[in-house]
């Protein structure tokens, strides 16, 4: 007995954000290829995904994290605002602890490492969708590691506030680095290095560049 079109299983629909054309189009490939997932929408940055995707809102957004502009994490953050019911997945080459804490909570529901397999792709999101949080198994075990750490001698509060992404950020511009040379060091924006020094200032309490590095240095001895 055939099944009547209102009984046929619904396809997940899934949009990507990725700025490698090539990239993109084997993602899209592989879930038009699947049988029950469709891709229902593709973006290049996330500026036109924040403009594409509440239009016809998907259950599943596959996000790269080092997107020109404005980054994915932001991307995540700002539409998982709008759009509670939609999911997001991060596919992305970074993985150090801070971004993968970033992600998740901008709104992210799973983490997955490029490049990606077929298979791997697809069961992580049945698995979202099924209310899983697919993540790779050595991003979990960052995550789980980093739980384990011992907390650090305090030397100075508003120092040890600061994520290590931002610490870093500190570090390079303490060594003479422009933010476009940080950008390229930690394949992150120039957006994303701009909003990591603000929060540092703010961390900090401090107004510019020359009294975060004087504290900077005079706390940590550089």
């Amino acid at each position: 007995m055939s099944l009547s079109a209102d009984t046929l299983p619904a396809l997940i629909t899934v949009a990507i954000v990725e700025d490698d054309a090539g990239v993109r189009q084997r993602l899209a490939t592989m879930l038009e290829k699947s049988g029950d997932c469709t891709c229902s929408g593709q973006y290049a940055n996330a500026e036109n995904a924040l403009a594409g995707v509440p239009q016809q809102p998907p259950q599943v957004v596959l996000v790269d994290v080092n997107l020109p502009g404005i980054d994915g994490v932001e991307c995540v953050r700002q539409l998982s605002a709008k759009l509670p019911g939609v999911l997001f997945m991060m596919l992305t080459v970074h993985e150090d602890t801070d971004t993968i804490f970033e992600a998740l909570k901008a709104g992210a529901s799973g983490y997955l490492l490029k490049p990606v397999r077929k298979d791997e792709l697809l069961q992580a999101v049945r698995d979202i969708v099924a209310g899983g949080s697919p993540i790779t198994s050595s991003i979990a075990r960052k995550v789980v590691f980093s739980f384990h750490r011992p907390r650090p001698t305090p030397m100075d509060d508003e120092l040890h506030s600061l994520s290590e992404r931002e610490l870093a950020v500190l570090e390079m511009l303490a060594q003479g680095l422009i933010y476009k040379e940080i950008a390229e060091k930690l394949g992150i924006s120039l957006w994303t290095v701009s909003t990591y020094v603000q929060r540092t200032y703010k961390k900090l309490h401090v107004t510019g560049r020359a009294e975060a590095l004087a504290k900077f240095r005079k706390d940590s001895g550089h």
